[in-house]
C-alpha cells in the first residue's frame, strides 16, 4: 500500500486520500502514488470515478522548498503528466489550503468541490518563481485567460466563494459535508454508462494531455533559472520568516 496516498473503494467510486502530515507537502514520491494508484483505477473495472482529498487540515500545500530534500522539477512533472492521462472522471474534494503546486494538483481533477475551509493561492511569484505544474494551462482553462492572470500576477489569497464565482470550485459543500457532497456528485457519474462517460470526458479534453505536458515543458525553461536565483531564495526565506519579501533583480531585456 502506497504510504504517503491512500487507496479506498466505495462501491463504483475510488478515494485516493492524500496523507503527508502535517500540510501534504508534495514530493515526487505523493505525485507518483497519485499517478499509480490512478492507473491502478483505469485497470479496474470496478472504478468508474476517483475521488482524491485529504483528511488532513490542508488538501495539498504544494512543495516544501525550505525542504533540504526539494523535489527535481523534471522527475515531479513527468509524474504530475501522468495524473492528467487518465481514462476516469477524477474530482477533487478539497478543504484547507490548495497552494502553489498543490493548485496544479487541484487543478488536474475533472471536478473541484470545496466547503467553507478552502483556499487557493498560485503563489510562484511570491517566492520569486514562474508558473509551475501545467497552471500556465489548466488555469486560463478553468478561469479564463484575464482572471488566471490576475491571480498568476498578484499571488492573492481566493476563498471559497470567490473560487466558486469564478468558477474555480464547481460545487460548495455545507459545513462538514464535504465528503458527503463529493461522494454525492461522484455516484452521479457513475450511475451513467462507463464507456459513454469516458467517451464524453475525451471529446471535451481530447488535446489536455499535450497541452498539459507542453505547459510544463515551457514552464520548466523559465523557472531553472529562476530556482538558482537570488529572489528565489529571498522569497523561501521571507515566507519561512513569515515577512514580506524584499526583491531586487529585474528581468534583462530581450533583444
Amino acid at each position: 500500500m502506497s504510504r504517503l496516498v491512500r487507496l479506498e473503494q466505495d462501491g463504483f467510486v475510488a478515494r485516493l486520500i492524500i496523507a503527508r502530515p502535517p500540510h501534504n507537502f508534495f514530493n515526487v514520491e505523493m505525485i507518483t502514488d497519485m499517478a499509480d494508484l490512478l492507473e491502478e483505477c483505469d485497470r479496474n473495472p470496478s472504478v468508474r470515478v476517483t475521488i482524491l482529498t485529504s483528511d488532513l487540515k490542508n488538501f495539498c500545500a504544494g512543495a516544501d522548498f525550505g525542504d533540504a530534500e526539494r523535489p527535481e522539477p523534471v522527475h515531479l512533472y513527468t509524474a504530475a503528466n501522468r495524473l492528467i492521462r487518465r481514462r476516469k472522471p477524477m474530482i477533487a474534494a478539497i478543504g484547507g489550503a490548495a497552494v502553489g503546486g498543490g493548485l496544479g494538483v487541484a487543478l488536474t481533477a475533472d471536478l473541484r468541490v470545496g466547503d467553507e475551509t478552502a483556499w487557493f493561492q498560485a503563489n510562484f511569484t511570491r517566492i520569486g518563481l514562474s508558473a509551475g505544474f501545467g497552471i500556465s494551462h489548466t488555469l486560463p482553462a478553468v478561469v479564463g485567460r484575464q482572471r488566471a492572470r490576475d491571480l498568476l500576477v498578484t499571488a492573492r489569497r481566493v476563498t471559497a466563494d470567490e473560487a466558486f464565482a469564478i468558477h474555480l470550485l464547481d460545487r460548495i459543500a455545507p459545513p462538514g459535508e464535504l465528503q458527503a457532497t463529493a461522494l454525492a456528485v461522484a455516484q452521479e457519474i457513475a450511475a451513467n454508462s462507463p464507456v459513454a462517460t469516458a467517451a464524453s470526458r475525451e471529446l471535451i479534453g481530447r488535446e489536455e494531455a499535450d497541452l498539459f505536458a507542453a505547459a510544463i515543458s515551457r514552464e520548466l525553461e523559465y523557472q531553472r533559472p529562476l530556482l538558482a536565483s537570488s529572489d528565489f531564495a529571498e522569497g523561501v526565506r521571507a515566507a519561512a520568516e513569515r515577512r514580506e519579501p524584499n526583491f531586487s533583480t529585474f528581468p534583462e531585456e530581450k533583444e
